[in-house]
């Protein structure tokens, strides 16, 4: 059974929201999909995020942030309480970054970060 939790580990800026919002207003998207967030082994620093819509399940964290369902593992809530996603629209730089205070360090892609 997911664990409906009610406040968000994680904080999603108004332009990640608008973001996921236009990707979720998508024709052909799976609507019994959430958005998942948390970390896989890897990366320049050991660890990665992971943002990507995928099925719950039984054992996820579940919470929601502005309507958005939002799941994820309960031991990675240890690595990202408090982070930060946010979505930049640069000529240089286009994509979504973490903000982890968690992290002792990152590097320089932003999407890798060691505890």
């Amino acid at each position: 059974m997911e664990t409906m939790i009610d406040q968000s580990p994680v904080q999603l800026t108004e332009g990640a929201i608008r973001e996921i919002k236009r990707l979720m207003a998508e024709p052909g998207f799976d609507a019994t999909q959430s958005l998942r967030l948390g970390v896989k082994g890897g990366g320049c620093s050991g660890l990665s995020y992971v943002l990507g819509f995928d099925q719950p399940k039984e054992t996820d964290l579940f919470f929601q942030i502005e309507g958005i369902p939002c799941v994820m593992e309960k031991p990675h809530q240890l690595y990202l309480m408090g982070m930060e996603v946010d979505w930049e629209e640069g000529l240089n730089n286009r994509g979504f970054t973490f903000t982890n205070p968690n992290a002792s360090s990152t590097c320089g892609c932003g999407t890798s970060f060691a505890v």
